[in-house]
């Protein structure tokens, strides 16, 4: 598990938050409350949500490597429950945290969440795949 695995971990990872956002995207930009133009697509055209992303993405993936690497996780199985482990008992319960302070649907938090808890279990399989 070196730097490789990380950067394609994020990647995977990045991919399928694409993915995932691109099938959610009314639902997502309901309940986050995006501003949208006349054709109902978001108003902010920035590319630097997607950098930011992908730069966050080797960040998680770096960290999980450590902690698999410390932990002496090596297997597929073992990866992808440990990700989706860190998904689901980490990110996502900071994300619901985070969102009910700010009053937000419970929608937002199942879509970021959900993002979360796969990207986690991507992250994990792929780690050990490399």
């Amino acid at each position: 598990m070196g730097l490789v695995s990380v950067i394609a971990a994020a990647a995977a990872s990045w991919v399928f938050g694409a993915v995932w956002y691109m099938i959610l995207s009314k639902p997502w930009i309901t309940a986050s409350g995006v501003e949208c133009d006349s054709s109902g697509k978001p108003a902010n055209t920035s590319p630097l949500p997607f950098i930011l992303s992908a730069i966050c993405m080797l960040l998680v993936a770096g960290m999980m490597r450590h902690i698999f690497a410390m932990s002496g996780i090596e297997t597929v199985s073992k990866g992808a429950l440990t990700g989706l482990g860190i998904g689901l008992f980490f990110i996502a319960p900071w994300t619901m945290i985070n969102n009910a302070y700010a009053g937000r649907p419970f929608a937002l938090t199942m879509i970021d969440g959900g993002y979360a808890v796969f990207g986690c279990t991507i992250i994990g399989a792929v780690l050990t795949l490399l």
